[in-house]
């Protein structure tokens, strides 16, 4: 006995369901392009909500409109079915067009489930060592360097004579301005009344410290001019910087990281190296 063929309506649906299998497979692949591409965050989570809705719509739509449904109540007969009813269940699991069987089906599914297997795999490339700088290490290393120009926020190089006495400029390392743990400041002192010298040393009085506050990260705004000391608008914590910026009031614990700098051969002010401590918050330190 000849299974049936699938009415207009079945095939319309079959396609509905390839389609939205399909589209939610480009969104597993979108996904993993955007995050390869080191994409905006939002953007991914686009990419992964129209992957699983892609999936729920075609898997719903197959449930409800394909397989059958429904209660039945039937008299139990026996055990043994008749020959032609036998025969007739026979022809419909093995007919290559009913709802559990289609091909073309079975295989949108298979693609978008491998598209989104795959997809989940890239995330798992962040947790691997491989060509990264160890995560303590990274903490500790940025952008600053032996030869790195000091540089504006408009990427400006600077001169000694750019920086007068009484004035702090935020300074970043030069291709990097946008760097979360390279902002400096600058700014010129009275070499006699360093009360301790800074960590990473001065030109005539120009010392160059870590923008970063040592409590939470956040930048520290303020110059008071006549005492020497710089603050935190977040949580009012001082540095001294004529005693190496250590901190004098506040929840702050340890002294602003300092820069070691020189002028270059072309008069523009380069760093020495990179900062003396790691800058920023003292809870990312690491013994």
């Amino acid at each position: 006995m000849s299974a049936p063929r699938p009415s207009a309506s079945e095939r319309a649906t079959s396609r509905r369901i390839v389609a939205a299998f399909l589209v939610s497979a480009a969104g597993a692949v979108s996904f993993a392009v955007t995050y390869g591409l080191g994409g905006d965050t939002r953007w991914e989570g686009v990419c992964l909500a129209v992957a699983f809705a892609g999936l729920a719509v075609g898997l719903a739509v197959w449930g409800r409109r394909l397989v059958p449904v429904g209660g039945y109540v039937e008299e139990h007969e026996g055990f043994a079915p008749p020959p032609a009813d036998q025969a007739m269940i026979a022809a419909v699991l093995a007919a290559p067009d009913r709802p559990v069987r289609r091909r073309g089906l079975l295989a949108a599914l298979g693609l978008a489930l491998s598209a989104l297997g795959a997809a989940a795999l890239f995330p798992l490339r962040s947790l691997l060592p491989s060509g990264r700088a160890h995560p303590v290490q990274a903490l500790k290393d940025t952008h600053w360097g032996p030869g790195v120009r000091l540089v504006t926020a408009d990427g400006r190089p600077l001169r000694p004579q750019d920086l007068p006495a009484g004035t702090a400029v935020g300074i970043f390392p030069e291709g990097h301005v946008d760097t979360g743990d390279g902002p400096a400041f600058a700014v010129r002192l009275d070499p006699e009344r360093f009360s301790r010298p800074p960590s990473g040393g001065h030109l005539d009085g120009l010392v160059v410290y870590s923008l970063l506050c040592t409590h939470a990260g956040c930048p520290v705004r303020v110059y008071l001019q006549g005492t020497g000391q710089v603050l935190c608008p977040c949580h009012q914590s001082s540095f001294d910087l004529l005693a190496d910026a250590r901190p004098v009031a506040g929840p702050a614990a340890r002294a602003l990281a300092g820069l070691p700098i020189e002028v270059g051969p072309d008069g523009f002010l380069r760093a020495t190296g990179d900062f003396t401590v790691p800058p920023g918050a003292g809870f990312w330190d690491s013994p």
